[in-house]
């Protein structure tokens, strides 16, 4: 195929990112250059440490002995309570199989922490979420800290369990790493008709019961729930990253075909190692390339807005200084392909039965909109990652993407695009910085200006509408901008807020203009209301939202990408901030074992680590 030209708002943002990042990534590279001189070779290692790595390893101990082949170090998020990890149960037992077949072997050498935000939502449990990312990535690097690994298999789906994992893979940069998913669980109820019922559950129009019974019909199998929030545009990252087999996120969970591409992971992983002539490190494949690509590829699926802060701390990790000016100036040239749950009706898997993956990447390469010439893990290029892989006779292969979308209310080409723009936007104005997701809001609501109501945590609202206080009144017009601060990572861990949703989703239907304004999260499953968050600075950290009183004049527009307090400039200046008590937020259900990471977070555009804050 002829080569195309790059578009040149993705050529200019990729080399202002190389630019902007060049000591930082040169010395990254440097230290992982160095680590590979160094090993990792289980030779080099005393007999002691030999022997107690493979004191256990059976028929595998002659190869981990006496150095043949290459070892896989399998890093696994596997638990029974997340159904998208549930499947990964018998992964290490197929990958050593597929190892031992290769000549070589496969351990598993750790397990990292996987909660479910879709159990710990509007609980405490919430708080302790995102934070959850750094100890992922802080358990993948003791996983192979051992030193005995020639290469590396994540085993990983989730919301802040892929990125974690990357993070921490990263660290070991000099080692071939390849993620394995599990797939999506078969479609449920349609996701319209889920929203629906906890609508009318918030309206006190629907029983518990009916509630319970949707949200079971809706999460009801092994494999990820099936709406493109964070966990399945992490599989849509490492598909347009080069990270995965091609092909391989949207792959039902427990079938032949997800075992061929789970053992031909450990396969390509051995042929990648620097044993061989086929050496494809991490940290070449993460390259400023493959950033720019994930943030194309987030924009045009209408992507969750977790990733404006899990793709600024994997680019960090890997040395590239992204930010999310980045971001937005990508979506604006990047057209919106898909329309997938919250942005749409459909489903991953009526996504993937239009088309997938496969399909997009295609189409925005044949625009320019992504480098093709990245290093992938299968060793070829992204072009290689449009294709889709099938079973002939139990073999496996790929074949191309179908050349025309199979439905177009769910994928389309760039001649036909469902906007003309992608679905993340940044905000800036008088009150800060943040992200909010247009592709999810209709045109109408994505201007609002209005009063302000100011509240402390997502309950305090809730609590407000189940009181009648937010009704439309004589005093009262019934439009507003709800603003809930405190939210951030230094004030207690930036939870998500889904639990406001049904709500303001509510309150909007029955006529009046209502958006969200907050430090906190909103997730992958944002809604139909415009909502501007991650604000920063945060309020605790001298943020603007801790200025607004209630009643103020507050302005979002998400087309001009702007925010704003309509206050006189000389009072707003002279304005202090009002003090918020986050006390609540120390303790029980784990929080206190978090202070450390509270007190260390960067933040919301520095990807909120308390790893990485020093970036900032």
């Amino acid at each position: 195929m002829p080569t195309v030209a790059l578009h040149p708002v993705v050529e200019r943002v990729t080399a202002r990112i190389t630019e902007r990042s060049r000591v930082l990534r040169n010395d990254y590279l440097a230290r992982m250059d160095a680590a590979r001189q160094a090993g990792p070779y289980r030779y080099k290692l005393s007999c002691g440490n030999q022997a107690h790595g493979f004191a256990a390893s059976g028929d595998d101990k002659p190869a981990l002995r006496y150095g043949q082949g290459g070892n896989l170090g399998i890093v696994t998020a596997y638990n029974d309570m997340l159904s998208a990890h549930q499947p990964m149960e018998h992964y290490p037992a197929l990958i050593r199989m597929a190892a031992r077949n290769m000549g070589g072997s496969a351990q598993v050498a750790g397990g990292v922490p996987a909660m479910c935000d879709g159990v710990t939502q509007g609980r405490a449990g919430m708080e302790l979420s995102l934070f959850s990312r750094d100890v992922i990535a802080m358990a993948t690097a003791v996983a192979l800290s051992h030193d005995t690994f020639d290469a590396a298999l994540m085993l990983g789906v989730c919301d802040k369990i892929v990125p974690g994992l990357l993070i921490g893979a990263l660290s070991f940069g000099h080692l071939p790493v390849i993620f394995v998913p599990a797939g999506p669980m078969p479609s449920g109820i349609p996701n319209k008709q889920k929203a629906e019922v906890r609508q009318r559950y918030a309206l006190g129009q629907a029983s518990q019961d009916e509630l319970m019974d949707a949200e079971a019909a809706s999460y009801h199998a092994p494999g990820t729930c099936t709406f493109y929030g964070t966990a399945n545009s992490n599989q849509m990252l490492m598909e347009v990253m080069g990270l995965h087999l091609p092909g391989t996120a949207f792959v039902p969970p427990n079938t032949p075909l997800r075992s061929a591409l789970t053992v031909a992971a450990a396969e390509q992983a051995l042929r990648s190692t620097a044993l061989g002539d086929a050496y494809r490190p991490l940290a070449h494949v993460v390259s400023e390339k493959a950033i720019v690509n994930a943030m194309v590829g987030l924009a045009a699926t209408g992507g969750s807005t977790n990733h404006a802060l899990h793709l600024v701390a994997v680019a960090r990790a890997a040395g590239i200084v992204m930010d999310w000016g980045d971001l937005d100036e990508l979506s604006k040239a990047t057209p919106l392909l898909a329309r997938v749950y919250p942005n749409g009706s459909a489903d991953v898997n009526h996504f993937e039965a239009a088309g997938g993956i496969g399909f997009v990447i295609r189409e925005l390469l044949d625009a320019g909109l992504l480098h093709a010439d990245v290093l992938c893990v299968h060793g070829g290029n992204l072009r290689q990652q449009t294709q889709q892989p099938y079973l002939d006779d139990l073999q496996l292969c790929w074949r191309d993407a179908p050349a025309q979308s199979q439905d177009s209310e769910i994928v389309r080409g760039m001649a036909n695009p469902f906007d003309s723009e992608g679905g993340l936007r940044c905000l800036q104005g008088n009150l800060g910085r943040a992200i909010v997701k247009v592709s999810a809001v209709a045109l109408p609501y994505r201007k609002h200006e209005a009063p302000v109501r100011i509240f402390d945590s997502q309950d305090a609202l809730i609590a407000a509408f189940k009181a009648g206080q937010l009704d439309k009144s004589e005093h009262f017009h019934g439009d507003f901008i709800a603003v809930v601060r405190g939210q951030g990572p230094r004030a207690n861990g930036m939870p998500e807020l889904h639990k406001l949703t049904p709500t303001l989703a509510a309150l909007q239907d029955r006529g009046q203009r209502v958006a969200l304004l907050t430090d906190g999260r909103m997730s992958g499953a944002s809604g139909k209301v415009l909502a501007a968050i991650h604000v920063t600075p945060e309020a605790v950290a001298g943020g603007a939202l801790a200025k607004l009183r209630e009643g103020d004049l507050v302005r979002i527009d998400a087309e001009a990408g702007t925010m704003d307090a309509l206050v006189d400039a000389v009072e707003w200046a002279a304005r202090s901030a009002a003090p918020l008590d986050s006390s609540g937020n120390q303790h029980g259900m784990g929080r206190e074992l978090f202070g450390l990471m509270r007190g260390h977070a960067g933040s919301a555009e520095h990807g909120a680590s308390a790893l990485l804050g020093a970036v900032e």
